[in-house]
C-alpha cells in the first residue's frame, strides 16, 4: 500500500509538472505577443514623434508667413490711406474748380431777355435723337453741382 501512495504522489507531481509546463507555454506565447506589441508600439511612437516634428516645422513656417503677410498688409493699408487722402484733396480741389467754373459761366451769360417768340415749326423727324431738345445750360450746371455733391459725400464716406 505504501508503494501505491508513493506511486500516487509521484503521479500527482508528474501531473502538476505537466500543468506547470502547459502554463509556461501559454505564458511564453503571451510574452511573445506582448514583445511584438511593444515593437509595434515603439514604431508607432517613433512615427508620432516624426509627425510632431514635421508639424512643429510647419507651424513655424506658418508663423513666419503670417508675420510677413501682416507686415505686407500694414504697408498696403498705409499706402491706401495716403492714396485716399490724396484723392480726397483732389476731389476738394476739383470741387473748388467746378464751383469757380460754374460762377464764371453764370457771370458770362447775359440775362435772358423777356421776348416772346413764336414756336418754330418742327421739321419731320427721321430719328429719335433729332427730337431731343438742346441741353439747357442751367440744367447742365445743376447736374454738375449734384455730381460734385455726390462725389463729396462719397469721399466723406470713404474717409469715415
Amino acid at each position: 500500500m505504501t508503494q501505491w501512495i508513493g506511486f500516487a504522489v509521484e503521479g500527482l507531481v508528474a501531473v502538476l509538472l505537466l500543468l506547470t509546463i502547459a502554463y509556461c507555454v501559454a505564458l511564453n506565447s503571451k510574452l511573445r505577443r506582448l514583445k511584438a506589441d511593444e515593437h509595434a508600439l515603439k514604431a508607432t511612437i517613433a512615427e508620432l514623434i516624426t509627425a510632431t516634428e514635421i508639424a512643429e516645422r510647419a507651424i513655424a513656417g506658418l508663423k513666419v508667413t503670417v508675420r510677413e503677410c501682416d507686415q505686407n498688409i500694414g504697408d498696403r493699408l498705409r499706402t491706401a490711406e495716403r492714396f485716399a487722402a490724396d484723392i480726397q484733396r483732389q476731389i476738394e480741389a476739383g470741387t473748388v474748380v467746378l464751383d469757380r467754373l460754374a460762377r464764371i459761366v453764370a457771370a458770362s451769360r447775359p440775362a435772358p431777355e423777356p421776348a416772346v417768340e413764336a414756336p418754330a415749326p418742327v421739321p419731320p423727324a427721321t430719328s429719335p435723337a433729332s427730337l431731343a431738345p438742346a441741353p439747357d445750360s442751367k440744367a447742365v450746371l445743376a447736374a454738375a453741382q449734384a455730381f460734385a455733391e455726390r462725389a463729396r459725400a462719397r469721399a466723406k464716406g470713404l474717409a469715415a
